[in-house]
């Protein structure tokens, strides 16, 4: 990997961790939580989705920010919020109080989400985005590696409020990287301005975009797709399969590797192939092992290795189908591109928040209503799939 590509992917994959740690971090800690403050599971996956609704309805926000200050502002913002979150957390007394840090940190991870992708926007567009979107894929990936194994750890040691303390540390050395590592990526002469009629104008171009709005979506479905396996994962391996919050970070960890060892290849497969086909076969995958191990949990079939093996695998195509997806949609973007990111951002949230909504009245504590609601979107990105490619052609003839 050459030097152009890892320096930007190291910093802005670091940046970029403190969200996803938000999340990984705790999740083997949830059945504990629970317990202490004496709530629901329901009530748990619902500090998951607070966190995301308000993650993805401040993107809204730091884009078009982004836009017209410049691209570091909004991230010193997002950092000094987001910490301000996890402070509430460590000390909260009840669910409520949790589940109302949870959303802060979501209104300050979003800006670390949406500006890097504008970021990479300003260095690169095609290929070379993809390849330096996979590589910051890869710098996060240490999160649901070594992210739940650190929660357990400090659980063992201390307790759930542990976990929270330290992640307000993070957002200190968040943003020690940013004020040391990385330059501002938006020249003056490029900053549009920030007034309601020009965010109208961006949006109605994105929304009335059948390609920009299929791609988002797709990519959305997709993410939707993990987001409910992170709000249900935790209480179906220590519930239902028996792990221990080391055991369940061992098989998330599992998991999650086949999604980023497959987005290294999205770069290099997008180059040889083309970005539609790429997304096309992976889509295609995602679709066939999902929906067949949903058949499998109905079957009464399901076990412990089996839904770690099948989910890695259906992950492997996620991890080509998000850089992609993600790249595609900003591509024909360009002048608006923290708009588009921004907007793109809070659709697929609301996706993934929706849709564990949706499956947690059906949570029984086994792996079925999970794996059902995965199957769904398999689907869901499979049908926007060939809708894409069929815009796509249309568009070429």
């Amino acid at each position: 990997m050459s030097d152009r590509i890892l320096r930007p992917a190291l910093v802005l994959g670091l940046l970029s961790c403190i969200g996803p740690f938000a999340i990984d971090m705790y999740l083997p800690a949830m059945p504990a939580i629970a317990k202490d403050l004496g709530t629901t599971v329901q009530a748990m996956q619902g500090t998951i989705v607070a966190y995301f609704i308000a993650f993805g309805l401040a993107q809204l926000i730091y884009g078009p920010w982004a836009d017209r200050w410049g691209r570091k502002p909004p991230l010193y913002a997002g950092i000094a919020v987001f910490m301000l979150g996890s402070a509430f957390c460590t000390f909260a007394p009840t669910v409520e109080w949790l589940t109302f840090g949870r959303a802060i940190q979501g209104l300050g991870g979003a800006a670390l989400m949406v500006v890097p992708r504008a970021i990479i926007r300003d260095l690169y567009t095609g290929p070379q985005a993809t390849r330096l979107m996979a590589a910051v894929m890869m710098v996060i990936s240490v999160s649901p590696m070594l992210a739940p194994l650190a929660g357990s750890g400090m659980i063992a040691l201390w307790d759930w409020r542990s976990i929270f303390a330290t992640l307000t540390i993070a957002g200190v050395a968040s943003l020690a990287i940013l004020a040391l590592f990385q330059p501002e990526t938006l020249h003056k002469a490029d900053r549009q301005p920030f007034n309601w009629s020009a965010m109208r104008r961006g949006a109605a171009v994105l929304f009335t975009d059948p390609l920009f709005m299929g791609l988002t979506f797709l990519g959305g479905f997709g993410m939707a797709s993990f987001f409910v396996f992170i709000a249900s994962a935790s209480f179906v391996y220590t519930g239902a399969f028996g792990l221990s919050p080391t055991g369940f970070s061992i098989a998330f960890a599992i998991n999650a590797i086949g999604f980023f060892a497959a987005s290294q290849m999205a770069g290099p497969l997008g180059m040889r192939h083309g970005a539609p086909k790429v997304m096309a076969w992976a889509s295609a995958g995602f679709a066939l092992f999902t929906v067949a191990l949903f058949a499998l949990a109905l079957a009464g079939v399901m076990s412990l290795w089996l839904c770690v093996a099948g989910l890695f695998l259906a992950n492997a195509c996620l991890g080509l189908i998000i850089p992609t997806a993600m790249v595609m949609a900003l591509d024909e973007h360009g002048d608006i591109a923290g708009l588009a990111s921004s907007l793109g951002g809070t659709l697929q949230m609301l996706a993934g928040g929706v849709m564990i909504a949706a499956v947690g009245p059906f949570f029984d504590g086994t792996a079925t209503p999970m794996l059902g609601a995965i199957a769904l979107c398999g689907v869901l990105v499979l049908a926007l799939s060939r809708l894409v490619r069929s815009r796509q052609a249309a568009a070429l003839a």
